[in-house]
């Protein structure tokens, strides 16, 4: 959706012209960054006003982060007129929230107003149907109106309310053909060929565009999506969200967060490494197998907390009042400065700055035989930190549920996945650190 690209780079316009600022280069180059970082968009997830107004301004707190970010990084802050900066920054949240609220409103009477509004219909009257029906009636952009099911089961069994049903299988045609329906929807089961392959036969004479909804999308898929093979359709059902541009994307903002984190933070690396060695025998750096992209063995690095390298088929989590934890080991864990090595990993390319944690292999092989779908977190690069982490799983999981829980978050991450949702992970992440954590 490319909504929020354009209202984003409408307020900045706006903004400087009510402060007569000229839009030179530099402001050029704004507007293909915000572009960049807010095309294309999604359409909101939440419905209640105050849960939006949440996700809006959480979303553009992340963008305006990281634009201060890049200009403190290239020194080009002093080249903005802070008044229009200022204006746009504090305006932009409230004129997208307000747009949000006005579309399901204004939009769906514009079109029919307008005679481009689509009247729909559905064929199956099931689960999936109902939630075809519902997914349109939430998203007012698709200009689509519903008009009915068609079920050759009854209403009373289907459990439909009085009008939803329109008629059997046996009258769709004929319904499409009198009323000028523009879309017809199939939902039926895919082992149902015969009844879809002989409503399909009675629908060839009608200039009705029709959409097949097979009912394995009823399942829990990962980025699923239709493409093509030569010209032979094909169904992805489990598939990573770095493909094609994406990985390109996903891969420079990876570079850019680890080098210019990398930058800031190696004093205090150096003088992690120093305490590590006046306060405990071993080496600084300890090293432990993980499971990286496609299952792939990496090496992830940590600054060494324990007495012990554990690194073996059998590893023991740590625990609260663990003896094998270092007392400035505890301090380093305590706030997640043992992770800090791992954006060393990042620039290697093993891992990603956000992404599913990498647990140590022993502990895959452990779940994965446990928990269903846990091996689909490997189809991105780990990272530093996730979803899990900056929704209170982070720590010890020493149940099956806690575990369960964390992979959830974590197929969440795969579903949903967008460069604005990177991002709110990095900054809720300095929240989460700065709190007290529950991590021995």
């Amino acid at each position: 959706m490319a909504l929020p690209a354009f209202v984003t780079i409408g307020a900045l316009l706006i903004s400087s012209l009510a402060f007569n600022e000229p839009l030179n280069g530099h402001y050029l180059i704004l507007v293909l960054i915000v572009f960049s970082l807010t095309f294309p968009g999604s359409a909101p997830k939440h419905t209640t006003i105050r849960a939006l107004t949440r996700e809006v301004f959480a979303s553009w707190l992340v963008v305006v982060g990281l634009l201060l970010l890049i200009g403190w990084a290239t020194k080009t802050l002093n080249s903005f007129d802070l008044r229009v900066i200022g204006a746009w920054a504090i305006a932009t949240p409230f004129v997208l929230l307000a747009v949000y609220l006005l579309i399901p409103v204004v939009l769906p009477r514009l079109l029919a107003a307008e005679g481009v509004q689509r009247t729909a219909v559905i064929a199956g009257e099931g689960r999936l149907g109902r939630e075809l029906a519902d997914r349109i009636h939430a998203n007012p952009f698709l200009g689509v109106r519903i008009a009915g099911y068609f079920e050759d089961r009854s209403p009373e069994r289907m459990g439909a309310r009085p009008g939803e049903t329109l008629g059997s299988m046996s009258q769709l045609a004929e319904y499409v053909k009198t009323h000028h329906i523009d879309l017809i929807y199939i939902t039926l089961p895919m082992a149902s060929q015969r009844r879809i392959l002989t409503l399909l036969e009675e629908l060839h004479d009608t200039t009705a565009s029709i959409y097949f909804t097979p009912d394995i999308f009823l399942f829990d898929l990962i980025q699923a999506r239709m493409d093509s093979i030569d010209g032979m359709p094909v169904v992805a059902v489990c598939e990573t969200p770095f493909y094609g541009i994406n990985s390109l994307i996903k891969r420079a903002s990876d570079i850019l967060l680890a080098s210019v984190i990398l930058t800031l933070i190696s004093p205090l690396m150096l003088a992690i490494a120093i305490g590590i060695r006046l306060t405990s025998p071993g080496p600084v750096l300890f090293k432990q197998r993980r499971y990286g992209v496609d299952g792939r063995e990496i090496l992830v690095y940590k600054f060494r907390t324990m007495t012990v390298l554990e690194d073996g088929n059998t590893i023991m989590q740590a625990t609260r009042n663990d003896r094998r934890v270092t007392r400035f080991g505890a301090l380093l864990r305590r706030t997640s400065l043992d992770e800090l090595p791992q954006f060393i990993n990042v620039l290697q390319g093993c891992m990603s700055v956000v992404g599913p944690r990498p647990h140590a292999v022993a502990h895959n092989e452990m779940y994965r035989n446990l928990i269903r779908g846990y091996m689909i977190r490997h189809k991105v690069k780990p990272g530093i930190t996730g979803l899990a982490q900056v929704s209170g799983l982070r720590g010890e999981t020493d149940t099956l549920d806690k575990m369960k829980a964390r992979i959830d978050c974590d197929l969440t991450y795969l579903r949903n996945w967008t460069l604005q949702l990177d991002l709110l992970i990095v900054v809720k992440t300095i929240f989460v650190v700065l709190k007290k954590q529950d991590t021995y």
